[in-house]
């Protein structure tokens, strides 16, 4: 059998009510703040942000990647372009901006 015997006095009793009741009054009002709308939506909110901030990031240094390797394959090391690489992107650029641009004239008239 436990021992149901209290030996604290009333005054103590009352005390740790009043500090329990405290302590539960303060929970209370955290979960009001936490289920709170305004709150949630905030969460919410700051969740997509960060999310969308980390996928930028990566794109940011994808894209990064992708730009030095293209200027190692049309720039030697000192820096000079590469004339036999060069020239073959400028003409294909060229031709697809002719294209295009005969497309969007025969769409007009």
């Amino acid at each position: 059998m436990a021992d149901t015997s209290d030996t604290r006095t009333p005054a103590q009793i009352e005390a740790d009510i009043r500090r329990r009741r405290e302590v539960l009054a303060e929970t209370l009002d955290e979960i009001g703040v936490r289920v709170h709308p305004r709150t949630i939506v905030g969460d919410a909110k700051a969740k997509a942000v960060s999310h969308v901030d980390h996928t930028l990031g990566r794109a940011y240094v994808q894209v990064n990647r992708v730009v030095s390797d293209v200027k190692a394959q049309l720039v030697d090391e000192k820096g000079a372009p590469r004339l036999e690489r060069v020239v073959p992107v400028a003409l294909v650029v060229v031709g697809i901006v002719g294209l295009l641009a005969l497309g969007t004239r025969r769409r007009k008239g």
